[in-house]
């Protein structure tokens, strides 16, 4: 049993202030539009990537776009004076070419006002294999804030000093301790945690199939993604919505924290889904990856990590 909570809370099906916990179905867009200004201190969702999953309509880039200024207005309109949006986006692939999406919503969320405060590049060791291209391992969160004045809690989301016993060598405190008791920054660039020590990075695998959340849904969030966004940007009882909940990773990153959270979803079947982990969540049962939690590092001794024997005549461990 990963995580059990001191007070179950029950699931609500819409918006509700004394809530704690909604799973509400519906298009993101009309559900948006009945939520009160002003409300979530942090809003964060992967939206639909238009490349033709089975739960999307794949339309063109410029539909696609037009389709989430929209989205993104209602966002900026519900999110709290001092809240966040984080927009976690890939590549659109047309024809073999890439359109870095980041690149795209950014001017949609300036033209609104709002501020970037950082781009983080989310790495990540597996995916699909491209054979005309170098294979995509990497994707962007997008970190905007509605003011110059936001909630944003370093000390929640350090990583250990790659050398804690640095001291100041000049001035007035010189022979002191440089670094910061609670550890360094993270920085913005997260990878997978196996060597977070070593690195001083924040290493986040993403959700394929040995991963412990692993559901039906084929772009899941891995909860420990969530995780630090929530630790970082909101305080406890504070309100986090996802408009493309899925099967509520958002969710259950937001109340293992003491936070009420919301997520829309259009597909029934990913509601249902969503209710029955976070139910699990509540009691105990639900298996998540820990935060923090080091990734297998193969040995070398495991058949899978040896060079198959067709190839000995290639070998690659002459390979750059």
């Amino acid at each position: 049993m990963d995580d059990v909570l001191n007070e179950y809370h029950s699931i609500q099906e819409q918006f509700n202030a004394n809530a704690h916990i909604v799973i509400c179905q519906g298009d993101a867009l009309a559900r948006l539009r009945q939520l009160p200004e002003n409300t979530f201190k942090l809003v964060v969702s992967s939206p639909p990537y238009n490349i033709g999953k089975a739960y999307e309509k794949q339309t063109s880039l410029d539909d696609y776009i037009e389709w989430q200024k929209d989205i993104i207005r209602e966002m900026l309109r519900i999110t709290d004076q001092e809240g966040s949006i984080v927009w976690q986006v890939g590549n659109y692939v047309d024809a073999g070419e890439v359109f870095p999406l980041d690149i795209y919503f950014y001017p949609l969320f300036k033209e609104l006002g709002m501020r970037l405060r950082n781009r983080i590049i989310w790495h990540f060791d597996h995916g699909l294999h491209a054979s005309k291209r170098f294979s995509g391992r990497y994707e962007v969160l997008l970190w905007f804030t509605k003011s110059d004045h936001y909630t944003f809690n370093l000390d929640a989301v350090r990583v250990p000093s790659k050398y804690p016993g640095k001291l100041h060598y000049k001035g007035e405190k010189i022979g002191q301790p440089s670094g910061n008791p609670l550890g360094k920054n993270p920085s913005d660039y997260w990878q997978i945690i196996s060597n977070e020590w070593e690195t001083g990075r924040i290493e986040i695998p993403n959700v394929k199939s040995n991963h412990p959340e692993k559901t039906e849904h084929p772009c899941q969030f891995p909860v420990e993604l969530i995780e630090r966004c929530v630790l970082a940007l909101t305080n406890e009882d504070d309100w986090v919505l996802d408009p493309f909940g899925g099967v509520g990773s958002s969710v259950i990153a937001a109340i293992k924290h003491n936070r009420r959270g919301m997520m829309i979803d259009r597909d029934a079947s990913y509601n249902k889904l969503a209710k029955e982990r976070v139910n699990a969540f509540q009691n105990g049962t639900l298996k998540i990856r820990p935060l923090g939690k080091p990734v297998h590092q193969p040995t070398g001794k495991e058949k899978v990590a040896k060079i198959p024997e067709l190839w000995l005549g290639q070998n690659q461990g002459q390979l750059l």
